[in-house]
């Protein structure tokens, strides 16, 4: 099945939902247990609050730079923001660095290869990952973990969570910047059922086996990973 062919209509239901419609909670109720214990979910916290107070001083230099360059590559915002489920189907608005021309009728449309909407600086940055460096600062705020499942445009959660059995269970733990499927090899544009279908399968086994010890080897194998030529556009 093509992703692609259904994305348009899905879309509009979803910024319909974001402009005041009911949403279609019945449709997307998740589990609402949350995985790990109370003792374990604040330790994963602290340790969350403790990685990003030690990167961000370090990154900021990096993070000026970048935003400087995006304002003289195109007209835009620095930052791109759009709305994503978090835990327990908790909505946030998600930071990224802005990758593409900023004008309407691109909103909510997945990048594909040589897409032209993507700008120069911004074709450096999603091939190195860096577009998403500023979601450092949605961990900070609770919205986001280090490491956790990817946070999918809402269209995709209305699309895949009929289609992939379990698809809602990725909804027990916060949503993070990196993951056990972009590790995996899981990353970038999903174009058919198949391809989601096996990233679900990584985030349903981070799920499972979540701990401080697997988010710190998850971590340290993000970076080698990166330096792999990465499927995104």
């Amino acid at each position: 099945m093509s992703v692609r062919s259904v994305q348009q209509r899905t879309f509009r239901d979803v910024q319909a939902q974001q402009t005041g419609a009911q949403p279609r909670r019945a449709k997307l109720q998740a589990q609402r247990s949350e995985s790990g214990g109370v003792t374990d979910l604040s330790l994963k916290r602290l340790f969350d609050i403790t990685i990003s107070l030690l990167v961000i001083p370090i990154l900021l230099p990096a993070l000026l730079v970048i935003a400087a360059l995006i304002k003289a590559d195109s007209r835009g915002p620095v930052l791109f923001r759009q709305v994503r489920h978090g835990r327990n189907q908790k909505t946030f608005v998600i930071l990224k660095f802005r990758t593409m021309t900023a004008h309407p009728s691109s909103e909510g449309r997945e990048a594909t290869r040589d897409d032209r909407r993507v700008t120069r600086v911004g074709r450096v940055l999603r091939k190195c990952s860096l577009d998403e460096v500023p979601q450092i600062f949605n961990v900070l705020r609770g919205d986001m973990s280090l490491v956790g499942p990817r946070p999918h445009p809402l269209w995709k959660d209305e699309v895949f969570f009929d289609l992939i059995r379990g698809y809602g269970d990725r909804y027990r733990v916060k949503p993070g910047i990196t993951g056990l499927a972009q590790i995996s090899g899981c990353r970038g544009e999903t174009q058919t059922t198949t391809d989601m279908r096996r990233r679900i399968e990584k985030d349903l086994e981070y799920v499972e086996k979540q701990s401080l010890a697997l988010d710190l080897k998850i971590l340290l194998l993000t970076v080698p990973s990166l330096l792999r030529l990465r499927d995104a556009y």
